[in-house]
């Protein structure tokens, strides 16, 4: 199967004037909702309102024009916005161009080295911690335009605590006009989508809270006041790439390779349960990474799939790559003819978009089913995720989120692992109708059961040896995997059985273990003759052993 294989190409087969006409207006109404999003979090990260429409018209197009789904929508989505935040604040708006054009480059290699089915191998509590983690972090983000909080002079307020100490001083300072223009944009938000689906109730939102500052003698920040708005086309720019910076921005760049490809392919996982279609998981990877590089060099930040807008594009009759291009070009034109009047736009308006934005993306009641249903261990990673990406930041919470995850399935995997020593007549023959079968004297059976690995390796550092044996048997059945520690174990017994002139066989040895074996040199040196395919067959070669060597004696 070809790595790359683009939908758009294959979707022009029987292609008609019906399909476009709906692919057209799904991709004007997904533009609509992604215009006051794409401004929203593009502020959210800390950059100006304009870079969060170039995000969505290049990589938007793009990664549609590329992309391994019929009806993936791309752009800004609120994962990115505390890296970025983070990353514009120590590096700059150059340095957010170098991390997002390594991510993009991260993404085209894990697609060309079909890494798209291990995406699925990240845990889940770790995404439901850092995603719930990311959501109260945009929440405190945003609390002070919603507020219309005055901080004082020369507050530097970057980290969570830094921000949440900073609001708390400032609460004196409330505008009760801006706390009202948010409240009613939040009512408007919450109430909107069960009196009409398909307008956005974003857009309304944003709107009303337009006419309210410009009708009524309100005094709020609006997003003029704190910016300067440009109408200008993306330009593309290439940045200095300097060794020192890439190093820094390695670990930055990979959590936001990884937040796209987990976010790219959630989304048209979702997208596909929708159409009953199927993408290609290493095609949208590449697709990713070829859009975030044109993101980056025409000044827009990361972008990945947007689950939402790619589930309007779907229920508004989008059928295939086409809608994504259209709503990448009606942005571009807004950009063009209306991105002045975004200036207009109140600031807590704003915010209450993306508290909105948070709460859809918390995942609190996935959250809460975790912490109630699910081992100690499993929480115990969702709750530490959740922390770091609060109190530190995303890259911090993956890494260790991750490391913790994989130290805690080890343990889980090497507690179901163990050896048990066989009592005489206690075991039923597999080959001889459910009859018990009698161990023959000087022979000792030991049935490992679990993985072999590095994690387990004390349950097999040795097995016990009575004086008089003549004969050991190792049944393998149950052993669906052996590492390299396992297997200098097992090479350290065939020795000290040599040692001790027994006979050391194997029974119903799985493939893999056996594939370790014979590279190692351990099948060689035991002797083809001593596996054997099942316990009644080690059992019979070890009676004829324990027969022969009695005569000698």
């Amino acid at each position: 199967m070809k790595i790359f294989q683009p939908k758009l190409f294959s979707s022009c087969k029987g292609y008609g004037r019906k399909q476009l006409i709906n692919d057209i207006v799904a991709g004007i109404i997904v533009a609509i909702i992604a215009l006051p999003l794409s401004i929203a979090l593009a502020i959210a990260s800390g950059v100006s309102p304009e870079k969060g429409l170039y995000t969505a018209i290049v990589a938007g197009f793009v990664i549609a024009f590329l992309g391994g789904s019929n009806v993936n929508i791309s752009g800004p989505t609120a994962a990115f916005a505390t890296i970025v935040a983070g990353i514009v604040a120590q590096f700059g708006t150059s340095g957010l161009v170098v991390a997002t054009f390594m991510a993009g480059v991260m993404l085209i290699l894990m697609g060309l080295c079909r890494f798209g089915s291990l995406i699925k191998y990240i845990p889940y509590t770790i995404t439901t911690g850092f995603t719930s983690g990311i959501a109260v972090t945009i929440v405190i983000g945003q609390i002070k335009d919603f507020l219309g909080l005055s901080f004082a002079s020369g507050t530097h307020a970057v980290e969570i605590s830094e921000k949440v100490i900073a609001i708390v001083k400032s609460l004196a300072t409330l505008n009760w006009q801006a706390l009202l223009v948010g409240a009613v944009s939040l009512a408007i938000l919450i109430i909107w989508p069960k009196i009409n689906k398909r307008i956005p109730g974003s857009l309304i939102a944003v709107v009303v809270g337009v006419l309210m500052v410009k009708l009524l003698p309100i005094q709020v920040n609006t997003i003029g006041d704190l910016y300067t708005i440009s109408r200008q086309l993306p330009t593309f720019s290439l940045p200095e790439f300097r060794l020192e910076t890439i190093k820094d921005l390695l670990p930055s760049a990979f959590t936001i390779a990884i937040l796209a490809g987990i976010e790219s392919l959630l989304s048209c996982v979702v997208s596909d349960g929708m159409i009953g279609d199927r993408h290609h998981s290493n095609t949208e990877l590449i697709a990713q990474g070829v859009g975030n590089i044109c993101s980056g060099l025409f000044g827009g930040i990361p972008a990945t799939g947007a689950i939402a807008r790619t589930a309007a594009n779907v229920k508004n009759g989008g059928r295939t790559p086409i809608a994504g291009m259209v709503h990448a070009v009606i942005l571009l034109l807004i950009l063009v003819l209306l991105m002045p009047y975004a200036a207009w736009i109140p600031m807590p308006s704003i915010a209450a978009v993306l508290f909105m934005v948070a709460y859809n993306m918390s995942e609190w009641r996935q959250f809460v089913k975790i912490f109630r249903s699910s081992p100690k261990s499993d929480i115990l990673v969702l709750v530490v995720t959740f922390v770091l990406t609060v109190v530190f930041d995303l890259v911090v919470a993956i890494e260790i989120g991750l490391l913790l995850a994989v130290i805690l399935f080890m343990k889980r995997m090497a507690d179901v692992t163990h050896v048990r020593m066989w009592s005489a007549a206690d075991e039923y023959s597999e080959n001889e109708g459910g009859r018990l079968k009698t161990i023959p004297e000087h022979t000792a059976v030991f049935e490992i059961d679990g993985p072999m690995f590095f994690a387990a390796s004390d349950k097999f550092t040795s097995f016990p040896m009575k004086e008089g044996d003549w004969v050991m048997i190792l049944r393998m059945r149950n052993v669906p995997s052996m590492d390299a520690t396992a297997m200098q174990k097992l090479l350290s017994l065939s020795r000290i059985c040599k040692k001790k002139k027994i006979v050391l066989l194997l029974s119903h040895v799985n493939e893999q273990p056996l594939a370790v074996m014979k590279k190692s040199g351990f099948y060689e040196d035991v002797g083809e003759e001593h596996f054997l395919a099942n316990i009644d067959e080690a059992l019979a070669f070890a009676e004829n052993i324990v027969a022969n060597r009695s005569q000698d004696l």
